[in-house]
């Protein structure tokens, strides 16, 4: 997320990258900038609304695909957009990532961590490839009240490295994140694709209500190969908030079971999840979303190759069984949590409140 503020144009060009213990002092040089920076923000009156444009989201979006960033730009991207009247869908996130090669060899799903690529330029260097490829836009203004194609004229990508490619020796063609859709989706649901061997599975269904439910399955050792895992009532209302599932995901992977197993939730994963495992799934249980129609046994597919979240059940099934369904009651009654839940949107939307 700190290459995505960059990328937006609301953070200093190269201030992520410095690692927290930082021995050049590198982290002091840039508070001082920040705050000449503010003044002069303050002295010329351009606004955050000057910055973020959907062209400046795009570009954000396009650093989460180039380094197969988390799942969750997926999220605040377009929560950022809302808050400024702009509309950016999951569709089109998706668009931005399939048009986007993954430039950066970063973990989980590569080799290098961020002192690496801040060894090599940091994000500028990413930006830099990314612009040089024409997959940004450098006319979008920045908090250094230059364009980005301005913040970018002097920087040099080293040779002698392997963390910052060029499109001639991508990690991968398109970006590390893509949007499933179907009967168990129809609003979507997102894939985070990067450093994942296997990516498309079909399989029975091992259904649960909740994170604990699940987590205990796992624990017991109830999860075999070629089952899909779904984790539901996790979503923004369902949650309330989308904790996200990264304990059984890395349960599940603990297990040797990462490349065997698909998993899905209207919850969340976050960055490090490995394996095939697809969140945000939209419309979520709470809200009557399919998800929370699956039954244990029933034969479900994940294909992030076809884009594809399908369960193999007829539609005349599914209106049976939601003839029974019920919402489970909510986790919260009263308090801001309860107040949240009957204000939040879908994730597909940014999971903002009304």
């Amino acid at each position: 997320m700190a290459c995505v503020a960059e990328a937006l144009g609301m953070a200093l060009p190269g201030s992520s990258s410095p690692p927290a213990e930082d021995p050049d002092g590198k982290r002091d040089e840039y508070f001082a900038q920040i705050a000449e920076a503010m003044m002069n923000l303050l002295a010329t009156g351009l606004l955050p609304s000057d910055i973020i444009t959907k062209k400046s989201l795009e570009n954000a979006v396009a650093i989460g695909a180039a380094t197969g960033g988390s799942t969750n730009i997926a999220l605040h991207l377009p929560a950022i957009a809302y808050e400024l009247g702009i509309t950016l869908t999951l569709q089109e996130i998706h668009e931005i990532s399939q048009r986007t090669p993954i430039l950066a060899d970063l973990r989980p799903g590569g080799k290098y961590v961020m002192l690496d690529l801040h060894k090599v330029g940091g994000v500028p260097a990413v930006l830099k490839a990314l612009l040089d490829a024409g997959c940004l836009h450098g006319d979008c203004m920045t908090v250094t009240g230059k364009t980005m194609a301005e913040n970018l004229k002097d920087v040099v990508i080293p040779t002698e490295q392997l963390v910052v490619r060029t499109t001639a020796n991508a990690v991968s063609p398109t970006g590390g994140l893509v949007a499933v859709y179907g009967n168990l989706a129809t609003l979507g649901g997102v894939v985070k694709t990067a450093g994942v061997k296997k990516l498309a599975h079909t399989g029975p269904a091992k259904v649960y209500d909740s994170e604990q439910d699940a987590m205990a399955a796992v624990q017991a050792r109830q999860i075999e190969k070629g089952d899909v895992v779904v984790i539901r009532n996790e979503g923004p209302k369902g949650g309330p908030g989308m904790r996200e599932m990264l304990g059984v995901t890395a349960a599940i992977v603990g297990q040797g079971l990462g490349n065997d197993v698909a998993l899905l939730t209207d919850g969340r994963f976050s960055g490090a999840t490995k394996g095939l495992m697809v969140g945000h799934v939209c419309p979520e249980a709470s809200e009557g979303g399919v998800i929370g129609l699956v039954q244990n046994g029933d034969q479900i597919t994940v294909d992030a190759e076809k884009f594809e979240l399908t369960v193999h059940v007829t539609d005349e099934i599914l209106a049976e069984r939601r003839k029974d369904w019920k919402p489970l009651p909510p986790r919260y009654t009263k308090g801001v949590l309860a107040k949240f839940a009957r204000t939040v949107g879908p994730a597909c939307e940014g999971a903002v409140t009304h």
